[in-house]
This record gives structure tokens, sequence and C-alpha cells, in this order.
């Protein structure tokens, strides 16, 4: 199981400015890049003070110019938010820049809010999500592509510069049912089960599975990734701390993702949350580095290709580099890279 860091920014104070933002950002790739991880993911978000990242392209080029090894996942393009003939040749320079270190994800679009400012109302986002994504991988893989659908009518034309390489391209999907069809598609996944319990993450790994299964060799080359809080601690007071403000997190995400979508300003007004904190401290993975072996266990043995880290819910800088850096010393050695890509724990 390969180990990879969601590098999401959480602005709950304008006055540390963007820059700082970007700039802790920056560091901590950097740091896992030094530290052996795999990957590092950047969301794209617009509007909003959580998950905070207009320029996920511009953002993976500035990664890739400061790290070695690094592959850089946007974790989601949103494609209903784009002109698919514009992204395609941006997705190609991006390849180029990062020296074909990048791996698109792509979603519909999550947040009512963002979606209804940025004129793509989540009642039709599924519907253009569709169609562009079927224009985008016309555009890479073949020239003088025209087009007659809903959302996209435009007469022959061919992206410039071409591919160089097969962009790898990974589909964001929650629900297990929708994970199992994109798998039989041919599609790398992306998933979480965010706050959800431990069968909702057990759900989404057999559907992939099943999917990838029913393939057989041509489905080989598919691996699944799965995003969730992880965060290491020192102590069950520190564990406590760190749920509090995961929980405090929620309460702002949790506004935008099922809840009415109150934002003031660009910040998310923190609203109470149904889940209490109790139940985030069971689901969320949140422990020392001892526990966190026997936690991620299952989801090695499950079958998880990538699990992403998502650290960034208001801990200071010093704490999450000290958890990178913990968790590549006492963690990512307990896991063994089989031959078949996939996990164990040692």
């Amino acid at each position: 199981m390969q180990f990879s860091i969601q590098l999401s920014a959480y602005y709950p104070d304008k006055s540390y400015g963007g820059d700082r933002v970007y700039r802790d950002m920056l560091e901590l790739a950097r740091c896992a890049d030094q530290c052996g991880y795999e990957s590092v993911g950047i969301t794209e978000h617009h509007l909003i003070n959580i998950l905070m990242m207009p320029a996920p392209l511009q953002f993976a080029v500035k990664i890739a110019s400061e790290t070695q090894k690094l592959k850089i996942i946007t974790a989601v393009s949103v494609l209903p938010l784009h002109d698919m003939r514009i992204l395609a040749g941006e997705l190609v320079c991006a390849d180029i820049f990062t020296d074909h270190r990048l791996m698109v994800g792509v979603g519909r679009g999550a947040f009512g809010f963002e979606m209804d400012r940025m004129g793509v109302p989540l009642e039709i986002s599924r519907e253009k999500f569709d169609e562009s994504l079927d224009v985008l991988q016309a555009l890479l893989a073949d020239e003088e592509v025209s087009w007659d659908g809903k959302y996209y009518q435009f007469d022959p034309l061919t992206i410039m510069p071409r591919p160089v390489r097969d962009i790898p391209i990974m589909m964001a999907v929650l629900v297990p049912e929708a994970i199992y069809h994109c798998t039989r598609r041919g599609f790398h996944i992306q998933t979480t089960p965010l706050s959800g319990d431990h069968q909702h993450m057990l759900d989404q790994v057999n559907a992939f599975n099943r999917g990838k299964e029913e393939l057989g060799a041509a489905g080989a080359h598919q691996t699944l990734s799965l995003s969730r809080v992880a965060f290491l601690s020192h102590n069950d007071a520190d564990r406590k701390r760190k749920i509090q403000m995961a929980h405090d997190y929620y309460s702002r995400f949790d506004n935008v993702f099922t809840g009415p979508g109150i934002v003031e300003n660009g910040m998310i007004k923190p609203l109470p949350r149904k889940m209490t904190v109790e139940q985030t401290a069971e689901n969320l993975t949140i422990c020392t580095s001892s526990e966190m072996v026997d936690r991620l266990a299952p989801y090695a043995e499950a079958g998880v290709d990538r699990f992403i880290m998502n650290i960034n819910f208001g801990v200071e800088q010093a704490e999450m580099l000290e958890s990178i850096q913990c968790f590549a010393e006492e963690v990512m050695p307990r896991f063994v890279v089989t031959d078949k890509s996939r996990a164990r724990a040692s």
C-alpha cells in the first residue's frame, strides 16, 4: 500500500494570509518527498475557506519544481466548472511541466454553494460531468474532434500540443455502486468514507474489487485510492485534542457538503453537527503509531492501493510536519508492496 498526503488548505483566519497557507502546503509537499511518500493530492475548490485551491494545476507545477519523485494528484479537478477544450490543453502542459508526474482525478463537484455560485448547480452537474468527461477523453486521445451534445457543440479541432503519454485519469466516487460501474469502465478510483464508519469503507473497497475482478486482465492496471483523516497522536490527551479539532473542522465541512451552505465573505459558518465528538473519534484515524498500524491493516488487506492522509483540519504546521515524518519512520515500513501492487501489514 502506497501513502499520500492530501494538501488541503484550511483557512479559518483570513489574517493568516493566502501566501502563508500555500507556503505551508509546499513545505508539507517537500517533507513528504523527502520522507518517501508516493504522492500528494491537491483539491480544487473555489469561493470558500476550506479545501481552498482555485488553481490546482498551477500548484502542481510549483510542487514538481521543488520535489524529486512525488506523483501529484488532482483530487479532484471539477470538470463541470471548465471548458474541456481549454482544460485538455492545460492538462497536457501540466503533465509536461511536472515531468509526467501528474495523475488527474476528476469529479462532478460536491458543495452546493460553490457549484451554484459558479453557475453549475448540483442538479445538472452530473449530466454535465458525464458529457465533459467524454469530451475530455476524446480530445486527449484523438485529433480533429467535433462534438454535438447538450453542453458542447463544436466543429473539428485538435488540442495542441498533443499528449506525449496517456495521462492517468482517476474517477472520484463515493457511492459503492457507482464505484463498481466506474471501475468496470476502466478508470482508476479515488474515494473516501469521509467521517463514515469502517463498514462503509469496506463497502467502497469491495465495490472496486468486484468491478476489477470482472474486467480480468484488462483491469490489472487499475488502482484504488482512499482518502481519510489520519494523524498521529502522542497520548490520549493529545488524541482527544486533535479529535475535537477535526470535529470542529467538520462543522464547517458538513455545512457546505450536506447542510444549508451558509457562507459569509468566503468564510463557511460552523454549524452544530448531528454526529457527536465520540462518533467522530470512532470514524477518524487519529491515534499513536502502533495503533495506526493496526488501524491501517484492514485497508491494506481489503485491497487499497493508495492511502491518502488528510492531515489539515486546523492543526499547527509544526505538528503536521512532525506527523508526516513520524508516520514515515514508524508506520510506512510496516507495509510491504507486493508484486500485485497490493499491500499487507507485516
